[in-house]
């Protein structure tokens, strides 16, 4: 399972990589958003992949019994998630601005209108 995992995160990180060396802002946020989705499949396979069971301390103990789920990962995934959202979401009314004022979204173009 974690070789299907790696080989999905190095899809991922490439075609995040490839769209973001495009030349037009649409595919540039594309690219982000497969990043981030990257990155966060990432920090969930180096974690390990192991038993569902939720990290519960039975009454009368002080340690989780038996083979338990880590919430760390699953702390840190949701963080990034959330940090993700915001940065597409500051990302796109950025784009929805120079849009509007240079009138494409090619950044060949978009450096033109720097003079």
């Amino acid at each position: 399972m974690e070789l299907i995992l790696a080989i999905v995160i190095g899809a991922l990180y490439a075609a995040g990589l490839y769209l973001m060396m495009r030349r037009n802002l649409v595919k540039l946020i594309i690219g982000l958003v497969l990043l981030s989705q990257a990155a966060n499949l990432l920090i969930f396979t180096a974690a390990g992949l192991r038993s569902p069971n939720a990290p519960l301390i039975p009454p009368g103990e002080k340690y989780p019994v038996g083979d338990f789920a880590d919430p760390l990962p699953q702390a840190l995934i949701l963080t990034a998630i959330v940090i993700g959202f915001g940065v597409i979401a500051f990302t796109l009314v950025l784009f929805h601005r120079a849009y509007q004022s240079t009138g494409t979204d090619d950044l060949d173009q978009m450096k033109a209108t720097d003079t």
